[in-house]
């Protein structure tokens, strides 16, 4: 009998566009969970629904380990997480059946469970926990197999004899002993699959690692129920001694880093290149990270470590959409980041959003004027997308329906009024990374069909448009992250506010 069953709701099969992808990665967050609960003497096992079926195996999985608990506890550090998929927490709901079914206490953690906790609870979850979980979670768990009063701990709702929402705090639960937990426990979950994933898809086999928890920075449209704005990072040595074990032990030949922000800091990231070097440990990672950090000494200290690829947040071309966005970003970094990024022979990729309120198609031509002059080596094409928690939602609130969360991460549908309707920011996003695959292959043939598609939706543009599409209110609610709601374009217009 095992104390406790940890889980999480990421299917790959349940997600079409990382299917085809195929680059599935080991759910630190839940691992890391694991790794806590054994440190607090809890005996666990994990069940990994990332490549098996999580329906199927988990009623088998429950009669061989018979737990008193089962935890959904989501990979903080995974963005397909942070996402609040509807198909994850479908998924959530089903295992919560299934684990209740068997007699056990049923535990819920994660972006979704934080922002819906209501409807976790009513679906039969027990206790929702909420921020940084890792320790709040080893003594909740301490104290029901040990059959003593949960009482009132910080970060944990529930409901009580009455159903009324008990526990809580105003702020989320910061985990300040997170960077001295245990590396996460992968030995409590098969990598093999992982690795026939990887080697059949792309013939190297990558595995994710975290340095750092949290981001600091503060754009509005960026959901953050776990870490808020709090970071840590841990010490430069652990990671490497971490990516040495990867690679010797399970002989991984590539590293996803899964930070939020990587190389915030460059002393920490010198350190982290002198010890990568000295270890003799270096293997080709990527990261996410920001334009206005990849400054000279940062690259080359990237690029000493063995960095091949940065993935920046980009957003837009337009000055006043990243200030709309408080993005504390200039368009200006963009061009030295991927001249330094390049020069260093690492490769330049860009997160790209389309679709925020102020963005009309003046806008839009300044973010596919600063792709075609820069050249980025990938793109990631997104619109916004409001969640709980953000400035944002709180502008747009009103003006979301029924679906109020993406299916998959290929779903893309604009929940708010937009400046245009869903189907042209989908020929928008496909038109741009047809543009930018076409720079790789130098076809003819793929030339002429990218001019086709830039000509198709010039043509489909003014029809496009929507009519009451949201604006900022003011130019001051844009420069002061005001909380006022955007107002439709028309509004703005009669009034004399808005040309």
């Amino acid at each position: 009998m095992t104390d406790v069953v940890l889980t999480h709701s990421y299917h790959l099969a349940n997600d079409p566009k990382q299917l085809r992808k195929m680059q599935p990665y080991a759910p630190l967050g839940t691992l890391y969970a694991a790794a806590a609960l054994r440190s607090a003497g809890v005996s666990v096992a994990v069940f990994d629904t990332t490549l098996q079926d999580p329906i199927d195996s988990f009623a088998q999985v429950l009669r061989r380990h018979r737990p008193g608990i089962v935890v959904i506890y989501e990979d903080d550090f995974n963005f397909l997480s942070k996402m609040c998929l509807t198909s994850m927490r479908a998924t959530a709901k089903r295992i919560a059946d299934i684990a209740q079914d068997a007699g056990a206490i049923v535990i819920a953690h994660g972006s979704d469970a934080s922002d819906h906790a209501t409807d976790y609870l009513e679906a039969g979850v027990d206790y929702v926990l909420t921020g940084e979980a890792e320790q709040i979670l080893a003594e909740l768990c301490s104290n029901l197999l040990a059959e003593r009063p949960v009482g009132s701990i910080a970060g944990v709702l529930r409901r009580d004899a009455r159903r009324n929402l008990v526990g809580g705090t105003s702020e989320s639960v910061k985990n300040m002993g997170w960077s001295k937990i245990p590396r996460a426990a992968r030995e409590l979950i098969d990598l093999e699959p992982y690795r026939e994933a990887w080697t059949g898809a792309h013939g190297y086999f990558s595995a994710n690692v975290v340095a750092s928890r949290g981001c600091p920075f503060h754009c509005n449209w960026c959901a953050k129920p776990i870490s808020g704005n709090k970071f840590q990072v841990r010490p430069a040595a652990a990671v490497v001694a971490e990516i040495r074990e990867l690679k010797e032990l399970y002989g991984v030949e590539h590293i996803w880093f899964g930070d939020d922000i990587f190389a915030l800091n460059r002393k920490w990231t010198e350190e982290f290149a002198d010890a990568m070097q000295s270890q003799k440990c270096i293997l080709p990672f990527k990261i996410q990270s920001r334009a206005d950090l990849m400054t000279q000494s940062t690259v080359d200290a990237l690029a000493r470590a063995g960095c091949a690829e940065v993935w920046m947040g980009i957003e837009s071309g337009s000055q006043a959409i990243l200030d709309a966005m408080d993005k504390g970003l200039r368009v200006a970094d963009v061009d030295g980041a991927r001249e330094r990024l390049k020069a260093a022979g690492i490769r330049a990729c860009y997160f790209l959003q389309f679709g925020y309120p102020g963005e009309s198609w003046a806008e839009i031509q300044q973010t596919l004027a600063l792709v075609r002059s820069t050249c980025p080596d990938d793109i990631g094409v997104s619109v916004s997308y409001p969640l709980p928690g953000t400035a944002f939602y709180e502008r747009v609130r009103a003006q979301i329906g029924a679906k109020r969360n993406w299916t998959d991460s290929d779903d893309l549908c604009v929940m708010f009024t937009a400046a245009y309707n869903n189907e042209f920011y989908l020929a928008l996003r496909d038109a741009l990374h047809a543009e930018v695959d076409s720079w790789k292959s130098g076809s003819v043939n793929s030339a002429a069909s990218v001019r086709a598609a830039w000509e198709s939706l010039r043509e489909r543009e003014p029809g496009a448009r929507n009519p009451n599409a949201t604006e900022f209110a003011t130019p001051t609610s844009i420069a002061t992250n005001s909380m006022q709601d955007f107002v439709p374009l028309q509004q703005l217009s009669a009034a004399g506010g808005h040309a």
